[in-house]
């Protein structure tokens, strides 16, 4: 599993239309082959700033098949005009994970292809 990560800053004023944007492309992505899930989180601190979480199976899901896809078009429609600055987007992959009264998971690295 490869989990996509982008810290989004959104135009201040405008976050009530971004969600309600986002809410709408959500469809688009999840729609996609080797989509996982999504979340989207907003900053208690600073509520014009977000964090988007998505998980692929693999990187190329995202990189080759969502990035070059009409639904990325379209996302990019509903989307990308309310980021300032446009994010920076990385991959993660699993090292360990570990949740309440579960053993620690350390299943290395997972290969990513």
């Amino acid at each position: 599993m490869i989990l996509e990560v982008a810290p989004l800053t959104i135009i201040p004023g405008r976050e009530a239309e971004f969600e309600a944007a986002f809410a709408e492309a959500s469809a688009l992505i999840s729609a996609m082959p080797g989509y996982l899930g999504h979340q989207l989180q907003v900053c208690m601190e600073q509520g014009n700033h977000y964090l988007l979480l998505v998980q692929w199976q693999r990187l190329e899901d995202h990189t080759e098949g969502f990035r070059t896809s009409p639904q990325y078009q379209q996302w990019k429609t509903l989307l990308h005009r309310f980021y300032h600055p446009f994010p920076s987007v990385l991959h993660y992959q699993g090292v360990m994970a570990q949740a309440p009264g579960q053993p620690l998971l350390y299943p290395g690295r997972e290969q990513a292809s």
